[in-house]
């Protein structure tokens, strides 16, 4: 039975939307220059690539030449659906499993975690208000 392609992107896909997020609508070219740095593919390797981003729905083309590639959906959108992906498939659905375990891997700084800090205190405030 053939697997239904994930809506999820690719590492591949991940990478070239990270260059369009970097740099904004992007030729083939600009996109493949800018993954050269990471990884040696050919042009028509990432040309394929955003060909099928496209038909997933990942990444608009323009109409003008040579044709332009814009990611469909903001970088914040993207991630969060990949984390709550993964927050199903390896810990059981549970935020709260994932986040004690990416702190506890991570040497954190002590700004980012009172970056964590400050997010937790909104979010607790939020609760307390709508109670």
């Amino acid at each position: 039975m053939p697997t239904r392609p994930s809506r999820h992107p690719t590492e591949a896909e991940l990478e070239a939307l990270t260059v369009l997020w970097r740099r904004g609508p992007s030729t083939v070219r600009q996109v493949h220059e800018a993954l050269q740095a990471d990884r040696k593919t050919s042009l028509t390797t990432t040309l394929k690539t955003l060909q099928v981003m496209t038909g997933k729905g990942s990444v608009v083309r323009s109409d003008e030449r040579p044709h332009r590639f814009k990611p469909a959906k903001p970088e914040e959108r993207t991630q969060v659906g990949l984390l709550k992906d993964l927050v199903q498939r390896a810990f059981d659905g549970s935020v709260q499993k994932m986040l004690i375990r990416a702190v506890e891997a991570g040497e954190m700084t002590e700004k980012e975690l009172g970056e964590i800090r400050k997010v937790i205190d909104k979010l607790r405030k939020q609760k307390r208000g709508t109670k």
